[in-house]
């Protein structure tokens, strides 16, 4: 008589869970030593008491963050660059919105089109965009000013917010808009009452993140730019004066504090608006509410 036995499956690991003879701790070390080592120095020279940017420090102060104050010109252009991107992030976060919506909640041909163009300002190099926009401008006859400036980010600030918008807009149960328009609202009606109010924190992220692009673009600006510089533009013409260097570090420290705050910012509205919306559990005044489970 015999006996059959069923065969044992074989135990896989999952993958990516393991050892691996790869040294990746050095690696990773060194990466982060790539990335944040620079910025590290920097901040370590911003309280230096000496003009020259060299070990040992001459001493510790804070007169260069408050020689940032009387610096005139340095704040006139943190506040055209301030203005450029208030004015590129709204209408690239516009635009990018209404990329967004159009390529999911509507059938028409070129929609793939549509969403190449929109994301090509990402392969395209800045300084080739930059000398384009040049070219375009003088055979138009446009003097440079921060319009031209802000047209340029608003471009390269678009595939941006398409792709943050299009990524919260395709989880939303498109029931809601259904329900909307069977009881007699417009689709813009739909958009202005039910979408755009549960997108928001969505729309503010990708709001900050088209500002933080334009705030800290220069390969752009520098073609584009006319008698009053944006703020990466200026600090890379005042790098050749030494004894102004000081003052421009702890101004460039104090505007990376500022970007790396926003983009936390941004990350943190990103994260809180990527829960799921469950319509089947919704109670609405009028309607039955939903039988509560025993429990038992």
């Amino acid at each position: 008589m015999t006996t059959l036995v069923a065969a044992r499956p074989a135990s896989r690991r999952p993958l990516g869970v393991g050892r691996t003879r790869v040294p990746l701790g050095p690696f990773y070390g060194g990466m982060l030593a790539l990335l944040y080592l620079p910025i590290a120095i920097l901040f370590v020279f911003s309280f230096n008491a000496g003009t020259t940017l060299s070990f040992p420090l001459e001493g510790l102060t804070l007169d260069w963050y408050t020689s940032v104050l009387d610096n005139t010109a340095m704040l006139d252009a943190a506040s055209n660059s301030l203005l450029v991107a208030v004015g590129s992030a709204t209408l690239a976060t516009t635009l990018g919105a209404m990329v967004a919506i159009a390529v999911l909640r509507f059938r028409f041909r070129g929609r793939g089109l549509l969403l190449a163009l929109a994301g090509l300002p990402l392969v395209v190099p800045f300084v080739v965009m930059g000398v384009a926009f040049f070219l375009l401008f003088v055979a138009l006859d446009v003097p440079r000013s921060l319009l031209t400036v802000g047209i340029g980010h608003s471009i390269i600030a678009v595939p941006y917010a398409t792709l943050i918008v299009l990524a919260r807009l395709s989880g939303l149960d498109p029931a809601l808009e259904d329900a909307a328009m069977d009881l007699g609202a417009t689709y813009p009606a739909t958009l202005r009452r039910v979408v755009l109010p549960l997108m928001g924190p969505t729309l503010l992220s990708a709001w900050l993140t088209c500002f933080i692009v334009s705030f800290d673009e220069i390969a752009l600006a520098i073609f584009l730019v006319g008698g009053d510089p944006t703020f990466p533009v200026f600090l890379y013409g005042q790098l050749r004066f030494a004894q102004r260097l000081p003052v421009l570090i702890a101004m460039a420290v104090l505007l990376m504090v500022g970007t790396v705050a926003l983009t936390l910012i941004a990350m943190r509205l990103r994260g809180e608006d990527t829960c799921p919306i469950r319509t089947s559990t919704t109670w609405m005044p009028g309607a039955a509410r939903p039988p509560r489970r025993r429990r038992g």
